[in-house]
């Protein structure tokens, strides 16, 4: 994977630090895994750096194309109206950079057995 593309977990945020520190995590775990030499985490509230701030760092360490992943759910309001708008700004601000924004978690095959395997743990008490 080229060091000019970058990838950025995009969460909502928790004034749980505990909560963020998790979506971190995953972030580290997915650039490591996917050799994303250059990955952030993004929050739309509640904690730091938001998406413009986690756009404006790779972009200074040479990204010109980063790819969004939203860490929610569902497409829900955050995804339909807030994220479309903020990467307009961005785009703005940053002429020349390429921004891809994924689906979210929802649909995905993977979370379907997540939710199978919770309740099957459960059951095991």
């Amino acid at each position: 994977m080229s060091v000019k593309t970058a990838i950025i977990v995009f969460a909502h945020g928790s004034s749980v630090e505990s909560a963020n520190e998790a979506v971190r995590s995953v972030t580290a775990a997915v650039a490591a895994s996917g050799g994303f030499g250059l990955a952030e985490t993004a929050f739309l509230e509640l904690a730091s750096p938001d998406l413009p701030q986690a756009v404006a760092r790779v972009a200074g360490q040479g990204a010109v194309h980063v790819i969004v992943v939203p860490y929610f759910l569902t497409l829900g309001i955050h995804l339909r109206r807030d994220l479309p708008r903020i990467v307009a700004d961005i785009l703005r601000n940053h002429p020349g950079l390429r921004i891809e924004v994924t689906e979210p978690l929802d649909g995905h095959p993977g979370l379907r057995e997540i939710v199978l395997e919770r309740a099957k743990k459960a059951l095991e008490c």
